[in-house]
């Protein structure tokens, strides 16, 4: 996503930036090897990550074919009640007037379930 995006997304490795805005951490798990003030993520929303059923299931085979099954799994969980708080806070975020920095750890980040949230969230700001 382009600095101008009001959602963006970094790795948890990179360094913060002064256009980071609110950093937002979307993974269930700390990063590994990062401390907290190198981290620089002012809000930890383990609840808009995929359950860890669904995680498991998907990284069980990284050749790549569970990768639609996985999508479609995961904007059905984002509909559900488990994460519904949590995605309605990431919206108000936004909301607030961002900009919104989405970390990860993620090794590679076009094939996590970031791109999904990015998209869910740009489909329930629409609708509401």
């Amino acid at each position: 996503m382009s600095g101008s995006e009001p959602v963006r997304v970094r790795r948890a490795y990179d360094p913060p930036e002064d256009g980071d805005g609110t950093r937002v951490l979307v993974d269930r798990l700390w990063p590994r090897g990062v401390s907290k003030e190198r981290a620089a993520i002012d809000v930890w929303l383990k609840d808009v990550t995929p359950s860890d059923e669904l995680r498991s299931w998907y990284h069980q085979d990284r050749s790549g074919a569970r990768h639609d099954t996985f999508v479609e799994r995961y904007r059905t969980e984002l509909d559900d009640s488990a994460h519904t708080e949590a995605v309605e806070r990431l919206v108000g975020l936004v909301r607030e007037g961002g900009p919104v920095t989405l970390i990860t750890a993620a090794k590679d980040v076009d094939d996590s379930h970031v791109p999904v949230l990015v998209d869910h969230l740009k489909h329930v700001m629409k609708r509401t």
